[in-house]
């Protein structure tokens, strides 16, 4: 008897590097927008992982340098200098940037890090940090196994302090 097989349409590498070529003409909300009546639209492109690795290297750990160098990097049009991006308002900026998130898949659906935070794994881990005083770096060395061994060991002492 042969085993059935089901035939998964595999995504090509050009369709998977198609991506980074789309555009997206974004809307800005009028109270942002101080241009001339029905101007308010832009085109931004996604992020490539190259352009955050050079971003990330320019900005080290200063967030407002990043966020401005997120928009240059995918506003097409118009086409501003960083100067310039640091000139807008910062209402204008996180926007825009919320919309470089969005359309890069940076950003966090509703409700995903809610969800993420009751995730068992992350429940252990927060009951682990708490009880044995530990870093996320030191919980991250942690194998699953370790983890739960160390969850059925508080258990057992939870039992026997009852």
């Amino acid at each position: 008897m042969q085993a059935e097989t089901t035939t998964t349409p595999w995504l090509s590498a050009d369709e998977l590097l198609a991506g980074g070529a789309l555009r997206h003409e974004v809307d800005v909300p009028p109270a942002l927008a101080a241009g001339k009546a029905g101007a308010s639209r832009v085109r931004l492109r996604p992020l490539t992982v190259t352009d955050l690795q050079r971003i990330s290297r320019a900005a080290k750990d200063n967030e407002q340098l990043a966020a401005a160098l997120m928009v240059h990097a995918a506003l097409e049009e118009p086409a501003l200098t960083v100067p310039q991006v640091n000139q807008m308002t910062v209402g204008l900026l996180e926007f825009l940037l919320q919309q470089v998130n969005r359309i890069s898949g940076l950003a966090f659906e509703p409700g995903a890090l809610e969800a993420a935070a009751e995730a068992p794994l992350a429940r252990a881990a927060q009951l682990l940090a708490r009880r044995f005083g530990w870093t996320p770096q030191q919980l991250g060395e942690l194998t699953l196994g370790q983890i739960l061994l160390h969850l059925q060991m508080l258990r057992d002492e939870g039992a026997g302090d009852a």
